[in-house]
Order: structure tokens, then C-alpha cells, then sequence
């Protein structure tokens, strides 16, 4: 199966998820049960979270990643849709998306706004696009995401939860919905100051039971800029692999060291730009998602005719699904709630391969990245899981 390639349906979720690691951790950890992986019984575990890191664009590049490479140990299934948002709540949760509602980059929360006055940009919690107002108040996130966060909950079983993430994500929408009211939040904003970070705390050996999360984000944001496999894209790979190395030798006896990522990437193909089609504009109330899945929220009893005209523009080029449909074949978990059921898009499309379903106004600078993920191709949805043990 090539990197382009679609999963079929049952591969989504088959298998290890996203959303069974901080159960496992927590298992390893002394509390409750379901280790779905080979985690030893450990009094610390480091999980750093590198944001794009795709179990393709590693084997693909395997060549400037060698700590990672040698201690990979199994492939998850990132969840579907594949992008950050949803991939953070499920691993902050142990839930896929259908169960805690954060459907992709952006949806529109219909059980929350029935008249669809604003679509939701997750990532930044903001109201329509990326540089909207923001939306804590519209849209609070304890209302988004109203299940609770496995952070949340180890602190309170007994565990101590450290959380090393740029200042600017403390209190933020999306961390708020991922990972809860980490107490511990500690910033740091690059590979070396979570790599200070660990170095002190890891210093003072077993002072466990503990989870030390740590995200990165910089991989992402190369592949991008520049698009994934690029000399700047491997510069940031190289720089995340030496972390990774450094760590290991931190690692004291009976502590854990777990690297993973939230989804993969793909280099852009042929793009249809949305906002330049009128027939893909009419009788729509709303896009949202992003280039690699579109949620289509028809005007009121168009539904029916907005998915002819997709079915029909897009005949070869995307899945075109309803919302029943997306929910019979458990796009987003073997059980959708009630509530998410509302989120999803009256038509659903998923490009295939490497097309893009581009938004030119809306979007203005997503649609011109030359890398991207959300969709279920084996490249964006699937990623490795490196661990370690001191």
C-alpha cells in the first residue's frame, strides 16, 4: 500500500489509536487498567508529542533521524480527521472524535448555534478563520469539549501531570479542551527548552508516580512553510531526533520515554479552489474543515441537492458522503454522540490522494502551504511510536 493510498474504513480506528496511549501511560503508571501497549511499570513517563510526524515521512527519511528510527516500536492510527485538533483531544481524552466533538480544524458546532451564525477554527479558537475574533465566549471550550481530560484526571487520582508547551498555548481554547487545567504548565517554546526542562526535573530521579507531556510543534510548521521532506523540513527532523537522543540518556532507571505524532503530511497535488466555484457555493450556508476534508452545511432543506452537485463536480476527485453515511461507516469512531452527530457536515467530502479542496478567500494562506494532512491517506493517517526506558 503506497503512501497515497486510502485506508479502508475499519483501518481508521483498527488497531492502536492516538486515543489509547494516555490510557496506557496511565496504566503503566499504577492506575486503572487497558494497556493497549508494551509500556513497562514505570514511576516517570515522558510523552513528547511531535506535531506532523507521520510514520511515512519517517521511514522516508529515516536517514536523518536516527535515535527515532532505531527506537521505533509500533504504528498508531492517528484518528480521523488527521489534523492536530482533533489528534490533541483524542490523545488528552483516551476518546476518538465522535465521542469528544472536536471534528477537524473547523466545524460548526450546530448544537451550540443552530443557525450556524459561526463556524469554529479549533486550532485557534476563533470564530470563522484563523485571524477571527475569538471565540472563548461564543463558544466555551468546557462546552465544545465537555468530557474530561485524562490529565485532569491522573492529577486528581494522584499522579503529578507536567506540561511543557509554548507560553502562548497556556489557557488556550484548544489546550483547555486537550489536556484540561494542567497546574504544573511550564513554557517551553523549542526542542531545547523542553530539553531543560526534562534535564532538571529528570535529575531528581523517581519522585513518581508522574507524566511529563511535552509538545512540539516545529516539525508542522516546516512542512508547511516549505512542505515535508524539504531541507528545512529535515533540519527541524535532525533537531527533534537530537532532542530525543539527549532524553535518552536522561532517563533514569524506571522511567519511560514515549515520541509520537498527531498526524503525517502530504505534498499538495492538484488544488479545486471552493471559493471560485459557484455551482460548490450554492445553496450553502457554510464550509468548514480544511483542504483535506470539507464539512458542507447545506441551506435549509438543500441538503439533499448540495450533495448531487458535489457528487457531480467532484465525480472522481472526492468521496462525497452525508452526514448518515459518515456516521453509518464511523468516520469519527465507532459512536458518534448525539451532539457531534449535529457537528458534522450536511455532505462530507474527503479529497483523494493528493488533491486539495482549497478555500482562496477564506483561506488565503492554507490554500497556498505545499503541505498538508486531514485526510485518510496511509501518509497523513498513520505515525509511529518511538519509546525508550532508562
Amino acid at each position: 500500500m503506497g503512501p497515497l493510498d486510502q485506508l479502508p474504513p475499519e483501518g481508521w480506528t483498527s488497531g492502536p489509536t492516538l486515543a489509547d496511549l494516555i490510557p496506557s501511560v496511565s496504566a503503566a503508571l499504577g492506575y486503572g487498567q487497558g494497556r493497549r501497549f508494551e509500556i513497562p511499570d514505570s514511576h516517570t513517563v515522558v510523552v513528547l508529542m511531535v506535531d506532523g510526524l507521520g510514520d511515512v515521512l519517517l521511514q522516508e527519511n529515516s536517514v536523518f533521524a536516527p535515535t527515532l528510527t532505531a527506537n521505533r516500536s509500533a504504528t498508531l492510527r492517528a484518528g480521523f480527521p488527521s489534523t492536530t485538533a482533533t489528534s490533541l483531544t483524542s490523545l488528552g481524552t483516551g476518546l476518538p472524535c465522535g465521542e469528544h466533538g472536536i471534528l477537524g480544524y473547523s466545524f460548526a458546532p450546530r448544537d451550540l448555534d443552530p443557525d450556524i451564525t459561526h463556524t469554529l477554527n479549533t486550532l485557534r479558537w476563533t470564530l470563522d478563520t484563523a485571524d477571527g475574533r475569538d471565540a472563548g465566549a461564543f463558544f466555551p471550550p468546557a462546552d465544545v469539549q465537555p468530557m474530561p481530560a485524562a490529565f485532569d484526571e491522573l492529577g486528581q487520582a494522584g499522579a503529578g501531570v507536567t506540561v511543557l508547551m509554548a507560553g502562548d498555548f497556556r489557557g488556550s481554547g484548544l489546550t483547555r479542551a486537550a489536556y484540561g487545567n494542567p497546574t504544573d504548565y511550564r513554557d517551553a517554546s523549542s526542542p531545547a527548552a523542553v530539553r531543560d526542562h526534562l534535564r532538571e526535573i529528570l535529575a531528581h530521579g523517581d519522585q513518581g508516580p508522574r507524566l511529563i507531556y511535552g509538545y512540539l510543534p516545529q516539525l508542522d510548521a516546516a512542512g508547511h512553510r516549505w512542505g515535508p521532506g524539504t531541507p528545512e523540513w529535515r533540519e527541524r527532523l535532525r533537531d527533534i531526533d537530537d532532542l530525543v537522543r539527549e532524553v535518552i540518556d536522561l532517563l533514569p532507571p524506571g522511567a519511560t520515554l514515549l515520541v509520537t505524532g498527531d498526524h503525517g503530511m502530504i505534498s499538495a497535488g492538484r488544488r479545486i479552489d471552493i471559493d471560485t466555484s459557484p455551482e460548490l457555493t450554492e445553496r450553502v450556508r457554510a464550509v468548514a474543515g480544511e483542504a483535506r476534508i470539507r464539512h458542507v452545511y447545506a441551506e435549509p432543506g438543500q441538503a439533499s441537492r448540495v450533495r448531487e452537485v458535489w457528487e457531480a463536480e467532484l465525480d472522481g476527485i472526492a468521496r462525497i458522503a452525508t452526514r448518515e453515511q459518515a456516521v453509518d461507516e464511523q468516520w469519527f469512531g465507532a459512536g458518534t454522540a448525539a451532539h457531534v452527530v449535529d457537528r458534522i457536515g450536511d455532505v462530507v467530502a474527503v479529497p483523494y490522494r493528493d488533491t486539495l479542496l482549497t478555500r482562496s478567500l477564506a483561506e488565503p494562506l492554507e490554500t497556498i502551504m505545499p503541505g498538508h494532512h486531514g485526510g485518510w491517506t496511509v501518509a497523513e493517517l498513520l505515525v509511529p511510536l518511538i519509546a525508550a526506558t532508562g
